[in-house]
């Protein structure tokens, strides 16, 4: 159901040539629906994993995908950066649990001729699932390589058609201290906040991720929508998204606003600049067995081909 709240004044509409057929409309939707309604659901311990998916339908990207060894699907689900449930690794999975992740519905704000408040499914249709197996890399010197399914972020954006002052995107978390009790901690400013530019937002590789390992998403890993931008560092990957909005200038993002000496907007993987604590030109690869292994880091994650043209130019130490 769309519940779009128009800005007063607009009487922008998507364009008739954007409508899915009534017919493959209704039975995508419903298909999306029921995997959505069901997938990281709330009263299930956050552990049980799987125990409250639902398998997605869709179509390998093989043009964007990796050939490297996946990480497993329980080191992806138990080992994750969410410090909305708290700052262990293994807080998210042990304190996720309550988290209600539907509905949804996604907020569309800024410079753009359609704004509103539309529900995930809406936000997500008429745009097929895929699936992209991509590397993923924190600043903490450790990556996985994991199977992400959703869709291109670019192509939900145009939908909206954003005008000439649209420079940038930003995103935001839900706020909810009752059920994310990482958030009733200072160790950020809430609700969670992270941009890209517009040109990095419309690049093919960028990813609005529902599920991975072919499931709709569990709570600790973003339910029931994510980020994905596999030549950033993990911190860009915001999750749990309640609102997109365009902007003309640079937005605020949460750890440039907490440790601007550490953290800049860009985030891009760079083993040639080193955080301030410590370095950048090797990873840990989880999976590994006791002692992970570890590998070269590859500029802009090994992405460097596709991407490197955003920032032809720019001082990348600089820039960080």
């Amino acid at each position: 159901m769309l519940i779009k709240r128009p800005r007063p004044g607009d009487t922008a509409r998507i364009a008739p040539s954007e409508i899915t057929p009534e017919r493959v409309y209704v039975s995508r939707r419903e298909l999306l629906q029921g995997a959505l309604a069901l997938g990281a659901g709330a009263a299930a311990p956050a552990l049980a994993l799987g125990a409250t998916q639902r398998s997605l339908q869709f179509a390998r990207n093989g043009r964007y995908s990796t050939d490297e060894k996946l990480t497993s699907y329980e080191d992806i689900t138990t080992y994750n950066n969410f410090y909305e449930f708290g700052t262990a690794k293994g807080a998210p999975a042990a304190n996720s649990g309550r988290f209600k992740s539907m509905p949804w519905s996604i907020g569309i704000a800024g410079e753009a001729e359609v704004t509103g408040t539309f529900s995930l499914e809406d936000l997500l249709e008429p745009h097929a699932l895929e699936e992209r197996i991509y590397r993923m890399r924190c600043v903490e010197a450790w990556s996985m390589v994991i199977p992400w399914v959703g869709v291109p972020l670019g192509a939900v954006l145009k939908r909206f058609k954003p005008t000439s002052k649209a420079k940038y995107v930003a995103f935001k978390t839900v706020l909810r201290p009752d059920e994310m009790p990482g958030q009733r901690s200072r160790v950020l400013a809430w609700p969670y906040v992270e941009g890209l530019r517009i040109d990095e937002a419309m690049h093919p590789l960028s990813l609005l991720a529902v599920g991975l390992y072919g499931k709709t998403l569990l709570n600790q890993n973003g339910a029931p929508l994510r980020l994905v931008v596999p030549w950033k560092y993990g911190f860009k990957g915001i999750k749990s998204i309640v609102e997109i909005r365009f902007t003309e200038r640079q937005p605020p993002t949460s750890w440039n606003l907490s440790a601007p000496h550490e953290y800049g907007f860009y985030a891009n993987v760079n083993p040639n600049v080193d955080h301030p604590r410590w370095s950048q030109a090797r990873e840990r690869r989880i999976g590994g067995g006791l002692f992970d292994s570890r590998v070269p880091t590859l500029m802009f994650n090994g992405y460097e081909q596709e991407v490197a043209s955003l920032y032809a130019g720019m001082d990348l130490a600089k820039y960080y």
